[in-house]
């Protein structure tokens, strides 16, 4: 679909703002490679081959006997015995030396050969380790400096940063969009009521929304978790159920200024809905301010996830937090490496978003033309 005139003016300023557009293309790139984490990272191959079979574990749940062993749990394919299984078909007892068989059924010196033996094969993911992996450190302290099994080391708990920094990097980046995308329409729509009918509507909307600010938001978050079991949804229906408000004053600003220009006065004159007028032909002119605010909704939207990440009130522990990883880095200073991690994962993610919110708003910006 072609982009309308406005919009073309609009792109091509946007291009003409190199800093911008740049962290965009970067930003893009990070983002999409996270939102294949578990391709990148993960402690289930990708596909494995049993008896000319393919299966894909990372998608799907298989047991272990699934793969000729003798339990119904989920088959752990980091063991030496699994492995042996898939290697060997299933065929030959594994349990007494299940590494040396799949050594020499790898290296072609397997002299058991059996009627209709195919030999298995597994393909892992570039960081075999999961977000929630616990890991092996043959002896060493947890947390571990980078080396190359872990190139980022290991948090207090054995789990690759890596892996936590990837998946981190893409439930924070979605949070802080869903929760600035649904505040920014509920706030815009509200200020916009606002600001267009003034008097009573006005009046009255602004007490509430005294009293709605004045609500510690942090009680209500530890009073929720406390009643029900942290989740990820629950947290993004109490940060729009508090955050609606920052757009308001801004909006409703743009729109009281805006109700008497002689261009919405001949709309009403004429019987343009209110609907119509609000959105068609005022909205537009507040957006410059609006998406002024943008790059401090997205990112106090992040700072807010990790701190309360950091304080024990934010996500489940057992999703990938950067701001647990923040709190190791701060309890375990003799691996300034979590500290190094934490700062140029926010630094970089953070700086991006707003490079990029300045170039959308010098884009719609009718002052602002880019050559």
């Amino acid at each position: 679909m072609a982009l309308s005139p406005l919009n073309q003016r609009r792109w091509r300023n946007f291009k003409a703002n190199r800093r911008a557009l740049w962290s965009l293309i970067l930003f893009a790139v990070l983002f999409g490679v996270t939102l294949f984490a578990e391709l990148l990272a993960n402690d289930k191959p990708l596909l494995v081959s049993y008896r000319g079979a393919l299966h894909a574990p990372f998608l799907r749940f298989y047991s272990e006997q699934d793969f000729g062993g003798d339990f119904q749990t989920e088959a752990n394919y980091r063991s030496a015995e699994v492995q042996c299984l898939i290697v060997t078909g299933g065929l030959v007892e594994c349990f007494d030396d299940p590494e040396g068989i799949a050594q020499a059924v790898a290296a072609g010196s397997f002299d058991t050969m059996i009627e209709g033996f195919e030999k298995g094969w597994m393909i892992w993911a570039p960081i075999p380790y999961s977000y929630n992996t616990i890991n092996d450190l043959g002896g060493k302290a947890a947390p571990s400096a980078p080396d190359g099994d872990h190139w980022l080391g290991t948090d207090d708990a054995s789990r690759d940063v890596l892996a936590r920094v990837i998946y981190g990097f893409r439930l924070s980046v979605a949070f802080a969009l869903m929760v600035s995308a649904l505040t920014s329409v509920i706030g815009i729509a509200a200020g916009a009521v606002q600001g267009y009918f003034g008097g009573r509507v006005d009046l009255i909307f602004q007490r509430f929304l005294e009293i709605w600010g004045g609500i510690p938001t942090l009680y209500v978050i530890i009073i929720f978790f406390a009643a029900f079991d942290r989740s990820f949804w629950l947290l993004v229906a109490i940060m729009v159920a508090f955050g609606w408000t920052g757009l308001i004053g801004v909006v409703r600003a743009e729109f009281l200024r805006a109700r008497n220009f002689e261009y919405v006065r001949a709309a009403r004159a004429l019987g343009v809905p209110d609907r119509t007028i609000i959105f068609r032909h005022v909205l537009p002119n507040a957006m410059v301010a609006t998406l002024t605010m943008m790059p401090f909704i997205v990112t106090g939207t992040i700072g807010s996830l990790a701190a309360l990440d950091y304080l024990g009130f934010g996500l489940p522990p057992e999703l990938p937090s950067l701001g647990q990883l923040s709190r190791q880095a701060q309890q375990n200073l003799q691996m300034p490496s979590l500290a190094f991690v934490t700062f140029f994962t926010f630094a970089t993610m953070l700086s991006l978003l707003v490079f990029i919110f300045e170039g959308v708003r010098d884009a719609f910006d009718p002052r602002k033309t880019f050559q």
